[in-house]
């Protein structure tokens, strides 16, 4: 080890030790840390399939029954393509970034372009984004539950918690058998009524196209529909991480699996959009097709749609199998959800109090916060709600997007994704920065500071700015803000086929053993110490970046690394 400083406060000699929860693998799920070589033992077929089961869920399907209901068929139908567009877009290099270095969403935001603790604003984002849809997709499970059983909602908004936490407390390993068996049966149910209404009803998808909801425009289009419409849909682009929260269990990308861990990558990352879009579309169109019956302002609830369209050809059991639909789809999602928001939660506590209690501690948190809203009526703000979030969701990734697809290829970021805070200043003005600036002006798009377009494509300004912002920050900045310190061990972080180490090394701090990407050298403990033991530190006040040099680290791949 090469980076010695002096300590500012003798360690304590007595090793650092974690409860159960925390040291058991099946549990945690390398919440906090690279996912290593040892665990992620599944095929790339397995893992996609177990990302694209969360894509289950009918939110979607409300949200384009909504789109549509305010803003007529045309416009409804270019907002959802054209979300549909940028989602995908911009999910590609995140997934790859994400599948390539086995970390999750918030360690990849940290090394493009947040920095340590910035990126801690950004976990609040997203277990926001991970607790909102968990509130709607329980709402709309609980509307199944008070239509097909006679549960009172609020009681039904309980059910629908609870029944959720013992999948998610076992993690990749529960869920993936979940996601996997119950995939055929979802995938049937979901389409049975479009087929049978295709084959019964024909004309009623030409008659579609002229349905007006409540658009003051009529069935046509309106630049204004279309603006707002985007905007709720775009709301979904955070999707994107709960997608490379499965993504980081790929294998290792090899000659031999190549074309199978692309074709994982791609059609469970941004391909998720694919099916959403779908999904969006066949919930505008299940809405105007029940709008007769049951009204405008239930036409966007999903039960109501499946009951009409399960009735075109089983009406005897419709609503039985409705509710089965339901709560099948949003167990599916609902996991993801909880799952997702608990390795959210771990990130921005465990930095603010340097204190880790375990992954499955934050399940329960997320759970909570997403029952209380439930219990809020949250279903009733829907596009409100999502509008909003857009503005905040499309900044971030933005600004990540930007460091991955510009300034990396320009030479203006490290061509790597470190995530170790042993490496990495606190704050790095790059993408915190972009994000800020871009959200600000976007949120005061949205309470009309410029206009009626303005608030409409409110989300597509954040999009701009922050992509605009990012290279210019990191030109500014001459990226000096990414690394604040080299690696400092002399085992080589990739193995002979330019591949990620397996080496094991023992944390001088816990004393287990973690693969080789997951240490840095500490001079603060005289050893190699894991990320999570470095994360969890408080005494050392940084003393490995103390000398740190004013002017910038180098930005090329280390030696070690991969230059792929």
């Amino acid at each position: 080890m090469t980076d010695i400083v002096d300590r500012q406060t003798p360690p304590d000699t007595t090793s650092r030790t974690y409860n159960g929860w925390t040291r058991n693998d099946t549990l945690e799920d390398y919440s906090l840390r690279y996912a290593p070589k040892s665990f992620r033992r599944w095929t790339p077929y397995v893992v996609a399939t177990t990302a694209l089961g969360g894509i289950a869920y009918l939110a979607d399907f409300a949200i384009g029954g909504s789109i549509a209901i305010s803003n007529g068929f045309s416009s409804a139908m270019v907002a959802i393509l054209a979300a549909a567009v940028v989602i995908f877009l911009t999910g590609i290099p995140v997934s790859y970034y994400s599948a390539k270095y086995s970390i999750d969403m918030d360690l990849l935001t940290r090394g493009a372009g947040f920095g340590y603790l910035g990126s801690t604003l950004t976990s609040v984002i997203y277990a926001s984004f991970t607790f909102i849809f968990f509130a709607l997709e329980g709402s709309i499970m609980a509307q199944a539950l008070e239509l097909g059983l006679h549960i009172p909602l609020a009681i039904g908004y309980v059910i629908c918690s609870l029944i959720i936490l013992p999948l998610v407390i076992y993690g990749m390993t529960a869920l993936s058998k979940m996601q996997v068996w119950t995939q055929p049966i979802w995938l049937v149910l979901m389409v049975a009524p479009f087929v049978s209404i295709a084959i019964q009803e024909p004309g009623k998808f030409s008659e579609f196209t002229h349905f007006a909801g409540n658009s003051p425009t009529g069935s046509s289009i309106s630049m204004l529909g279309v603006g707002a419409g985007a905007g709720v849909a775009l709301s979904l682009i955070a999707q994107i991480g709960e997608q490379v929260d499965y993504l980081r269990f790929m294998p290792d990308k090899t000659p031999e699996n190549a074309r199978q861990w692309w074709g994982a990558v791609l059609s469970a990352g941004p391909g998720w959009v694919v099916l959403g879009a779908a999904k969006q579309i066949g919930g505008a169109f299940l809405a105007f097709y029940i709008a007769g019956s049951v009204g405008l302002a239930k036409a966007n609830e999903p039960i109501q749609q499946y009951v009409h369209g399960f009735g075109t050809f089983a009406a005897p059991v419709a609503l039985g199998l409705a509710t089965f639909f339901v709560i099948l789809s949003q167990i599916k999602i609902n996991s993801t959800n909880a799952y997702s928001g608990s390795l959210s939660w771990s990130n921005f506590f465990s930095r603010l109090t340097h204190r880790h209690p375990g992954r499955v501690v934050y399940i329960f948190l997320n759970v909570g916060v997403a029952l209380a809203l439930m219990e809020g009526g949250v279903f009733g703000f829907l596009n409100t709600v999502l509008g909003f979030y857009s503005n905040v969701a499309i900044a971030w990734i933005g600004a990540v997007v930007a460091d991955l697809v510009i300034n990396k290829p320009l030479g203006l970021s490290p061509s790597y994704i470190e995530f170790k805070r042993a490496h990495l200043y606190n704050f790095n003005p790059v993408g915190f920065g972009s994000m800020l600036i871009a959200s600000a002006v976007s949120i005061a798009a949205y309470f009309d500071a410029f206009g009626a377009y303005g608030k409409a494509y409110s989300p597509f300004i954040a999009l701009f700015l922050a992509m605009v912002l990012s290279p210019l920050f990191a030109v500014a900045t001459k990226g000096r803000y990414y690394i604040a310190r080299v690696d400092a061990l002399d085992e080589p972080l990739l193995d002979e086929r330019g591949l990620p180490s397996a080496a094991t090394l023992t944390c001088s701090v816990c004393a287990d053993t973690f693969e080789r990407p997951d240490m840095a050298g500490c001079p603060f403990h005289s050893g190699a110490v894991c990320s999570l033991c470095c994360s969890l530190e408080k005494d050392c006040h940084d003393a490995c970046k103390s000398g740190r040099r004013s002017g910038p680290v180098s930005l090329a791949t280390p030696t070690v690394r991969s230059a792929d």
